[in-house]
């Protein structure tokens, strides 16, 4: 199968502009992807009609993402209600975009790590899924999933792998509430990327993807072949976006970590990973067509 490719705007800058839209919508599709993925970090830096227009305009689609910047939080509560506010405000900023979901790391702050003994971690636990809950339904109410984004060990100490996300959120699954699988956490947390994404099941509602480092999809150590397998053996039929980061802007580079340049250049690291993803479905599904043509044919009298 042959899912639609799109790439992050966190790849070229931070944060998102109105003015600047139309020159990334247009540059994405130059490199060969369908959609766009659009962080809100504050709301008002770009209007949702505009961004709608602009990609619409060159052809692509679009997909909202969330951040987790300083006062963002679920857990602390003197950030909870700010922080339920700003994620009704991207589900609102989704329906006007046409995305069906939007993605992130709603928990808390990222970066906020601290130890807990197993009665604090189930009391942050009953903690999110209280706050997560009126969202959830809001985000239901009007067509649209909040998934989840497992984080890795040094950016979270709540949700680390996906078998914690399903343990956590496990009474809101379904319409309102989802996992983010991204394949830079993955890499990092998780025994097997594979294997986890086929833990996550019908659950998974948005896949990121980056190289291990990173940078380019492609070219690394990241088992992509059995990526594709799991994505395949789960039926996830939803967009793969590659989500990267420039470290031109402060706030960005830190947060992520980004301390050298990832590629050559930003346009580079897109290029590449749409080249790379493009050629992969393209192969898998011819040889998953010849695969499909021998047995009919071993079949037939």
């Amino acid at each position: 199968m042959t899912r639609e490719i799109g790439i992050n705007t966190w790849v070229w800058l931070s944060p998102l502009t109105t003015d600047r839209l139309g020159e990334f919508a247009g540059r994405a599709r130059e490199f060969g992807f369908d959609l766009l993925e659009l962080p809100v970090e504050a709301p008002g830096d770009w209007d949702p009609g505009a961004a709608a227009e602009a990609v619409a305009d060159v052809g692509l689609s679009a997909r909202i993402v969330g951040a987790m910047g300083p006062g963002r939080d679920l857990i602390d509560p003197r950030f909870r209600a700010d922080t339920q506010e700003y994620l009704r405000h991207c589900v609102e900023v989704a329906v006007q975009v046409g995305s069906s979901t939007v993605a992130g790391p709603f928990t808390a702050s990222t970066g906020r790590v601290w130890r807990m003994d197993a009665g604090e971690r189930t009391a942050v636990v009953r903690t999110l899924r209280e706050a997560l809950r009126p969202v959830a339904e809001f985000a239901a109410a009007r067509g649209v999933t909040l998934a989840v984004e497992p984080l890795n060990r040094y950016e979270t100490s709540i949700i680390n792998t996906v078998e914690q996300g399903l343990d956590a959120l496990d009474p809101l699954l379904g319409e309102g509430i989802g996992l983010a699988l991204d394949s830079y956490h993955l890499n990092i947390e998780e025994r097997s990327p594979a294997a986890a994404i086929r833990a996550a099941g019908e659950h998974c509602r948005v896949v990121q993807v980056c190289g291990n480092d990173r940078g380019p999809v492609g070219g690394d150590h990241t088992d992509w072949e059995a990526f594709f397998d799991a994505l395949d053996d789960i039926g996830y039929l939803g967009p793969l976006t590659v989500e990267s980061f420039t470290g031109d802007n402060d706030t960005i580079a830190v947060a992520a970590s980004i301390w050298r340049p990832l590629a050559e250049t930003q346009d580079a690291l897109a290029r590449s990973s749409a080249e790379f993803l493009t050629a992969l479905q393209s192969a898998r599904a011819g040889a998953n067509k010849h695969d499909h043509s021998s047995s009919t044919a071993e079949e037939q009298p």
